[in-house]
């Protein structure tokens, strides 16, 4: 991601109610334009959903998806703030959607906030012997641009959506957030793999590396 004025993002930020990396990206996107970049988070829908983001979420629903003739199963939790909106169909297609996006694209975390600090640090490790002998202030934007690799890889809500690639997990939320008016918020998932050992944690995947269901 290009070097983006953090005095810019703070602005977009205000004037959006936007994350950070929303916004981030969004200026990078357009060329570190602000009126292009908050028109961008708009037409997403990522502006106002940031202004339900606070908004408790004590309702919803819990979904399953078996895949590849039983190979594959997912069980997903995803909340809003209603019953009426629990059991509205755009709500639910939106949940099938998110089951169907797992089991095809194998997160491991639903946000980066979920990533353990060990195995981050050994990420980083990687990246940082991958450009060493390179200036200081190079080996930082380069890491950190892999890091962002990394976590849309392996975070739920930084992975391009299978059926819009273009799109990710969390923009595609922040449409139902705003087609919906309420908070929606993906807050767990377990992803099944016939012959997969019991009690072991999936290993990182690599962001240069390829990753298959």
């Amino acid at each position: 991601m290009a070097d983006i004025d953090p005095q810019l993002v703070k602005q977009l930020r205000e004037k959006t109610n936007a994350g950070m990396m929303d916004c981030k990206r969004a200026l990078a996107d357009s060329g570190g334009d602000l009126e292009k970049a908050e028109a961008a988070l708009r037409t997403k829908g990522i502006a106002s959903a940031g202004k339900k983001a606070s908004r408790a979420t004590k309702e919803g629903i819990v979904a399953s998806y078996i895949h590849l003739q039983g190979k594959v199963g997912v069980l997903v939790e995803v909340n809003c703030e209603t019953d009426f909106v629990a059991k509205n169909e755009n709500f639910r297609e939106f949940v099938k959607d998110i089951t169907l996006h797992i089991a095809a694209a194998h997160p491991l975390f639903v946000s980066r906030d979920e990533v353990p600090e060990k195995t981050v640090a050994s990420e980083r490790a990687i990246f940082e012997g991958q450009v060493k002998g390179k200036p200081e202030n190079v080996i930082s934007k380069i890491v950190e641009g892999k890091l962002d690799k990394f976590y849309s890889t392996v975070c739920l809500l930084e992975q391009g959506f299978i059926k819009n690639p273009d799109q990710t997990i969390k923009e595609l939320a922040a449409t139902k957030i705003s087609e919906l008016g309420e908070n929606i918020v993906i807050r767990r998932f377990t992803r099944y793999l016939v012959g997969e050992p019991l009690g072991t944690e999936a290993a990182p995947a690599s962001a240069d590396a390829e990753q298959t269901a």
